[in-house]
């Protein structure tokens, strides 16, 4: 008994670490030029960051610009002269969301700057005070609500994996099926090029009265 609910805790953990809830990300940006962060989301997931800047230059406070944007190119943060800032969303559709970070050209420092991202999402970006407080839970129960929650990201992430295994094999499917049309349509040119060419020699011996 004592062996199968160890198993049973390992298995537990191990899914718990395939969910991708958050993520710390620590970049050094360029004097000129953009370095941009992404992560592929799925729809309808609350996303919750927060990034700060640090110098090596302590007599000097550098500023950033920081933009995200959405797979299909839409803008959901954009701002200019940025020491530090939070930026939430929930998703609206699926696929690569994208930050980028550049220094403002106004900064001639020439000091190494260095953004801390503290990037969330799904279960991590919930805030777990508000909901105990709102539905008055703590301890115990609270706990249970969060891996409830933790079910609830894993039966979602499951269905969204399923469902791109999906478009993937029907994209295979219509590729192969074109594929195949295309090497009927040139085996059928190939065969018609031949028999024009035998019937235009037909001809051509036929005029030198070769046969």
């Amino acid at each position: 008994m004592t062996s199968t609910s160890g198993v049973g805790i390992i298995i537990f953990f191990f899914i718990l670490c395939l969910v991708r809830t958050g993520q710390a990300i620590w970049m050094t940006l360029p004097s000129s030029g953009t370095k941009c962060v992404s992560e592929e989301i799925q729809n309808n997931v609350v996303v919750l960051a927060d990034y700060v800047v640090i110098s090596d230059d302590h007599s000097h406070s550098p500023t950033i610009s920081v933009k995200v944007t959405s797979p299909y190119g839409n803008d959901l943060h954009h701002r200019d002269n940025a020491t530090h800032g939070q930026f939430a969303f929930t998703t609206q559709e699926a696929g690569n969301y994208l930050a980028c970070f550049w220094v403002d050209s106004k900064n001639h420092g020439g000091s190494k700057v260095s953004v801390n991202l503290d990037w969330k999402t799904g279960i991590a970006a919930q805030d777990w005070d508000s909901v105990a407080r709102k539905e008055k839970i703590e301890g115990l129960e609270l706990e249970l609500r969060k891996l409830e929650g933790v079910v609830e990201a894993i039966h979602e992430n499951l269905l969204y994996i399923k469902g791109r295994e999906a478009d993937m094999r029907n994209l295979s499917e219509q590729t192969n099926t074109r594929v195949a049309w295309f090497s009927m349509m040139s085996l059928g040119i190939c065969i018609g090029v031949s028999g024009l060419q035998l019937l235009h020699l037909k001809q051509f011996f036929q005029k030198k009265k070769l046969i």
